[in-house]
């Protein structure tokens, strides 16, 4: 259940994933692919900072090679993750790997760069076990999302009315918002709101929203 409470089947037997490890290796994946959704395009290069225990047992997981994997576009279970060094220098993702032993959030924790051909971002990933994961931090925002839902992520200035707006748009195509949070930069007059939803919207809303926002990205959940 999101945000703790009663644990599901997944998290109690995992995910289907290729092994050895749930939180290195399947959560690894999904932090990967997640970030490939936020960025919405083809990868071309990524930066990856394993931090503490991805950092100390992150290569023997496999989880160097599943975030890559992710970033690639694969799932958890897909056998290509064994080799995706290999798929990246075929599918012209330049990458790089450092490791760290601090952490901010949790000890199986990545930072990762991500850009595209006139796009980059940066997220702060966990995996917290059952290869589930959090995102808690993107770009300068500091968040909590899961990608178990389809999530509507938005930048825009901060200003009166926005949130209205967005919400107002969604109860127009009958969305339920499961949750939903906005936060701000310290400095600059900047917001992110970001809302998990109990079914995505269609493009028609989606090019509605990105009409009065800066940056729009509509996620799918995340797959198991």
């Amino acid at each position: 259940m999101f945000g703790g409470g009663t644990l599901g089947i997944i998290d109690i037997i995992g995910p289907t994933m290729i092994g050895p490890s749930s939180s290195h290796t399947a959560g690894a994946a999904r932090l990967g692919r997640f970030a490939r959704l936020i960025l919405g395009q083809k990868p071309q290069r990524v930066d990856i900072v394993l931090r503490g225990s991805f950092a100390h047992t992150g290569t023997g997981h496999g989880t160097d090679l599943a975030l890559i994997a992710g970033c690639l576009g694969l799932l958890p279970d897909d056998p290509g993750i064994v080799k995706a060094d290999q798929l990246a220098e075929e599918n012209g993702l330049v990458y790089s790997i450092t490791a760290q032993d601090e952490y901010r959030y949790h000890p199986n924790e990545a930072d990762l760069l991500i850009e595209g051909k006139d796009e980059k971002i940066k997220i702060v990933g966990t995996s917290v076990g059952g290869g589930r994961i959090r995102i808690r931090e993107l770009a300068a925002y500091k968040i909590d999302l899961s990608g178990d839902y389809p999530t509507l992520l938005a930048s825009y200035r901060d200003r009166p009315g926005v949130v209205a707006k967005v919400t107002a748009l969604l109860a127009e195509e009958k969305i339920n918002i499961a949750q939903m949070n906005v936060a701000r930069e310290r400095r600059g007059g900047g917001a992110l709101l970001v809302a998990e939803m109990d079914s995505t919207v269609s493009e028609e809303l989606a090019r509605r929203l990105a009409a009065d926002l800066d940056w729009v990205r509509i996620i799918p959940a995340l797959e198991d």
